[in-house]
């Protein structure tokens, strides 16, 4: 019996890339079928006019279709771009995509002219079809402290499939859920602290923050140059592995290494007892089944902390995104200050649920060159590296800890993020700029819980090898389940 709401279209709708890529060459299946499979799903499950309204979709790219029947065209006289010839990839509404708003989910940027960001060059270099862009947290979710995860002007607040009144996490929330639902294979998400690795673990898919660095952030609306990656989203580590690829422009990620050893983070409980007690198991597992697996004490961010990142965050962004809003074509906002004042002037529509306070406050920084910034870095880079990663790391290749715990109820009323229930895992990673994942290892009252882990910079192909080896462990227990789509309750 499927939990699917459109059944007919499950079964192409959840092929990964390479049962896409057999199904192409076996002729059936094409390129323009996929993308019409995809797009009818997309009008019956993502319109917020329709039943289940799960608003994961910014934008339809018009000429979505036009690319698959070239791709397959090509594909007829043999000529194959590159390892996503004729996949579909949905990419974030803060990425630049020719055709589509770029707009990070604000009405500040509607409008504007949008072209390829340097990494959608890449896709469509490798024969993507670039499908749609893809709901988010508006301005990835650094206006507020009290922001509603997924919520943006634009797009309104997207639902997480398996539970349809539940978050589908933030910032990245739109290509988590789109992923999930089967609305599209491959997703390209963004991160500054735990904005693939939350919506990942939230809507039960894998996801892949990158070093910092590694994938070009160009055409990508900014928040900190120091913390921001794009990274792909995906339903299997090997989905991730080949988006992954493209990204960076790098060589197939191989799993021929020597196996990877890994730490279990003892000082990073969530304090949610069914989550810590799935991520022990997990780790358990690990152990019976011959992996290297050793637990460690890590030291954990406090309030001086996490204070600095604060700092290093908002003066950042007001140097990064004024210098993006200066750039980019077409009249409108100029920078930070601009966006503030547009927000005022349109409150009705920017300002419902929460305010931009951190935008406020991200202007009396006074940038890189505040009093505050330097120092704030160097001691927030000193605790994540050589107090934090190094030493949990030494003699080791990869650290694991619970991603966060089941998806909480969103709230646009009282707003903020009360039920949510995380590890430290992401911020001693974001403030390093070191790789982190997010791969699903269980159900908890039927919602997805994701298990971090985190590498040293540029060993992203140690970390995929270390999720494989995760996602192999979970996946002897049964097939990987699919969103239940669970209307709005009480519980």
């Amino acid at each position: 019996m499927t939990t699917d709401p459109h059944p007919s279209s499950a079964d192409v709708a959840y092929l990964g890339v390479d049962g896409i890529g057999r199904r192409f060459a076996d002729g059936t299946l094409t390129s323009a079928g996929l993308v019409d499979t995809l797009l009818a799903r997309i009008a019956a499950l993502d319109d917020p006019s329709g039943a289940f309204g799960l608003r994961s979709i910014a934008a339809v790219a018009d000429d979505a279709r036009q690319v698959a029947a070239e791709r397959d065209l090509e594909r007829s006289r043999g000529e194959v771009r590159g390892p996503l010839h004729g996949v579909p990839v949905v990419v974030k509404d803060n990425i630049e995509v020719t055709g589509l708003p770029g707009a990070a989910g604000s009405t500040a940027l509607a409008g504007r002219p949008a072209s390829d960001a340097p990494l959608v060059t890449r896709l469509r270099e490798a024969g993507a079809v670039v499908l749609a862009s893809t709901n988010l947290s508006e301005w990835a979710n650094i206006r507020s402290g009290r922001s509603t995860s997924g919520w943006s002007a634009t797009g309104g607040l997207v639902a997480n499939p398996w539970a349809l009144d539940r978050s589908a996490g933030g910032s990245s929330s739109g290509s988590g859920a789109a992923v999930a639902a089967g609305l599209a294979p491959l997703a390209v998400g963004t991160e500054t602290d735990g904005s693939i690795i939350c919506p990942a673990s939230l809507t039960g898919v894998v996801g892949l923050k990158p070093t910092v660095g590694t994938v070009p952030t160009a055409g990508v609306v900014p928040i900190s140059a120091s913390q921001d990656s794009p990274g792909p989203l995906g339903r299997t580590v090997a989905d991730v592995a080949h988006l992954y690829a493209v990204l960076a422009g790098t060589d197939p990620v191989t799993h021929d290494g020597p196996a990877p050893r890994f730490v279990a983070a003892t000082t990073w409980p969530t304090g949610h007892p069914p989550t810590d007690g799935l991520v022990a198991g997990v780790v358990a597992d690990l152990r019976v089944a011959g992996e290297s697996v050793v637990d460690r004490e890590v030291a954990r961010p406090g309030p001086g902390t996490l204070g600095d990142e604060f700092v290093v965050l908002l003066s950042e962004l007001v140097d990064d995104l004024g210098t993006y809003l200066a750039a980019r074509p077409g009249d409108g906002v100029r920078s930070l200050a601009d966006v503030v004042a547009h927000e005022d002037a349109q409150a009705d529509v920017e300002l419902p649920w929460f305010g931009h306070e951190l935008f406020v406050q991200a202007l009396g920084t006074g940038g890189r060159a505040g009093e505050g910034y330097a120092p704030a870095r160097a001691r927030n880079l000193e605790w994540a590296v050589s107090t934090c990663l190094e030493p949990a790391l030494d003699g080791a290749d990869v650290l694991v800890a619970a991603a966060y715990g089941p998806a909480w109820k969103s709230d646009l009323v009282i707003g903020g993020h009360a039920g949510a229930v995380s590890s430290w895992v992401t911020t001693p990673a974001a403030v390093a700029g070191w790789p982190i994942m997010s791969v699903p290892v269980g159900l908890l009252h039927g919602l997805p819980v994701g298990l971090a882990l985190v590498a040293r910079p540029g060993e992203e192909a140690v970390l995929l090898t270390a999720a494989a080896r995760v996602e192999s462990l979970v996946a002897a227990t049964g097939p990987p389940p699919r969103p239940r789509w669970r209307a709005p309750d009480r519980g």
